[in-house]
């Protein structure tokens, strides 16, 4: 199997880990206390992954305690594929990115329904599927389009008053249409 880039992201631990640290500059100790159930040698292995793969960089390092502690960031781009990226990917690569893409939201759903501050009236839990029916030119304007609405929010960082969330979109295509 080789290591292209897909492989390295689309991995359920990698994938989270890439999430828990997007828009923020964060320790692996750190990305641990936000990804608890993740053993730490686990942890550490993946992020080294990350960083050789060259999707988390190091923002800064100091020394602590006689070791060397690095302070990652999420590389430009790398929180996604390149439509190059997807169209060289197998069908077996898309069936096992697609499962760490949804494995990753399954979780992150369990984590907060589990917690107790669930209050989905306050905080904006919503999910839902629509059906649309969409010529190829109306579909690309529609990817076109939401990529516009979302780009100003994805620049957003972590500050005072802001609190993650995580937003997530699925189109699939309808193979018998």
């Amino acid at each position: 199997m080789t290591s292209s880039r897909s492989e390295v992201l689309l991995h359920p631990v990698r994938l989270r880990v890439v999430l828990a640290i997007t828009g923020e500059e964060m320790t692996t100790t750190q990305i641990g206390e936000r990804l608890p159930d993740i053993p730490p040698a686990t942890l550490y292995r993946h992020v080294a992954m990350l960083a050789d793969a060259g999707l988390l960089e190091v923002a800064r390092e100091r020394r602590s305690r006689g070791s060397l502690e690095r302070t990652y960031r999420l590389s430009s781009g790398a929180s996604h594929l390149g439509a190059d990226e997807v169209a060289t990917m197998t069908v077996d690569e898309h069936m096992a990115g697609f499962r760490a893409f949804i494995g990753a939201g399954v979780g992150d759903f369990a984590r907060y329904i589990e917690s107790d501050k669930l209050d989905s009236s306050v905080e904006g839990l919503s999910y839902r599927q629509a059906t649309l029916w969409l010529s190829d030119l109306e579909h690309d304007k529609l990817i076109e389009e939401l990529g516009g609405v979302l780009e100003p929010y994805l620049a957003f960082e972590s500050a005072d008053g802001r609190s993650r969330s995580h937003l997530t979109t699925i189109l699939i295509p309808d193979p018998e249409a």
